[in-house]
């Protein structure tokens, strides 16, 4: 029987710091992966070092990098959903959630990955968090899949604890390293574009581990 993971973020680079290792990872072990991701960062703030977007062509290129970054992880299935960028947190909720249900419905995941709603910095993650959550909990206990949670707001392990998943990834560090440089409107890490000081250890350090909270509906 086929491991299926639905992944549900807002923005395109979402996926490439906190999960893209996992999920080259995951995808390698035989899981069949859905990148579903509302919106396409068209609002970002970033156009590239020197800048080569702008307000009008950012989606377009966003998309593309999306599309990169997840050929680079081994996603082959990826949901573009529609939403505007730093408006899902004033989506009605019954609209979002009614998206998230036609998915689980249609996938079926045994796992889903997104952000801990509340502990996620920007609206638009917990927005997106919150709505997984609660179209998840309005399932049967027996029939909800596992949800893993990524959270990075400031005291957010005070609150909620430390996370309990964790996975080795420095096997698929090409593969994340691929995905975070695809979204090169975005980022310009040094280490990943050239600085010759930086060490195989200190990317392994930085980039070798990611970490999730299983979220309880308890």
């Amino acid at each position: 029987m086929k491991k299926r993971a639905l992944v549900v973020f807002p923005h395109p680079d979402d996926e490439a710091f906190g999960t893209s290792g996992t999920l080259a990872k995951m995808i390698d072990e035989g899981w069949e992966v859905t990148y579903a991701c509302l919106t396409l960062g068209e609002m970002g703030r970033n156009m590239g070092v020197p800048p080569f977007a702008n307000r009008i062509t950012l989606p377009e290129i966003r998309k593309l990098e999306l599309e990169e970054s997840c050929r680079s992880i081994g996603i082959q299935d990826v949901r573009m959903l529609g939403f505007h960028d730093k408006m899902v947190e004033f989506e009605e909720p019954e609209v979002i959630d009614e998206v998230m249900q036609k998915l689980l419905d249609e996938l079926q995941p045994s796992l889903v990955i997104t952000f801990y709603p509340g502990y996620s910095v920007h609206p638009d993650h917990d927005a997106t968090g919150a709505s997984v959550v609660r179209t998840i909990q309005r399932m049967p206990v027996d029939q909800r899949p596992v949800v893993h949670c990524l959270a990075f707001s400031n005291g957010c392990r005070e609150w909620i604890g430390e996370p309990d998943v964790f996975q080795d990834v420095t096997e698929y560090l090409d593969q994340k390293l691929k995905s975070i440089t695809a979204h090169r409107s975005q980022f310009q890490i040094p280490e990943l574009i050239g600085d010759k000081k930086a060490s195989k250890d200190k990317i392994r350090q930085r980039f070798g581990t990611e970490s999730f909270w299983t979220y309880s509906f308890d």
